[in-house]
């Protein structure tokens, strides 16, 4: 065997070796990509409807409605994670769909990961979703992931935090422009 056979058999090998993980190549589908415009940039999430096809398509349907268009970051906590979703901007609304049952799994959330704000009630998440902005394993089991960002997280980094004192509640928020499935022009 040559060298450039060498090689190139090597190189098959790690290819293989290193392919990318099934949440990883979901990213290249369109119609499980969400893009979140904002004043820092897009935020890109690669939705998981393989772990919560319930939660995601929600979340895909208020989207191409342009439920999301122009809502704000309502409780934002430093180190911890950034909330939206409410059209009311005080955490408290939702949208007119029914709320949804738990979809609950082993996955984890690490930063950048997506979950489903909800009431103490585990099956009452409808619109509100929340980004870690570090992780938080404490939240392991007990919130629906829906997916995890992509691409924009220093946008993430940037969106105007909450005061500690009143849980996260942000004084002249930061919204989300656009909200768009990655298909959806």
């Amino acid at each position: 065997m040559t060298l450039f056979a060498r090689l190139g058999f090597a190189l098959s090998l790690l290819t293989s070796a290193f392919a990318l993980p099934a949440s990883a190549q979901e990213t290249a589908d369109p119609e499980n990509t969400l893009v979140i415009t904002t004043d820092h940039g897009d935020i890109t999430i690669a939705l998981r409807p393989d772990l919560a096809p319930n939660h995601v398509e929600q979340i895909k349907a208020l989207a191409a409605e342009g439920f999301y268009d122009g809502v704000v970051f309502h409780r934002v906590i430093d180190g911890f994670m950034a909330q939206t979703g409410d059209p009311t901007g005080t955490g408290m609304g939702g949208s007119e769909r029914p709320d949804l049952a738990a979809e609950f799994s082993n996955e984890t959330f690490d930063r950048g990961t997506v979950g489903m704000a909800r009431s103490q009630n585990p099956n009452s998440a409808n619109s509100q979703f929340f980004i870690m902005l570090a992780d938080g394993d404490f939240l392991d089991g007990q919130y629906t992931v829906v997916g995890d960002v992509v691409a924009g997280m220093e946008a993430v980094d940037q969106i105007k935090k909450g005061d500690a004192a009143t849980n996260g509640q942000v004084e002249d928020p930061d919204r989300m422009l656009t909200v768009r499935v990655g298909g959806d022009s």
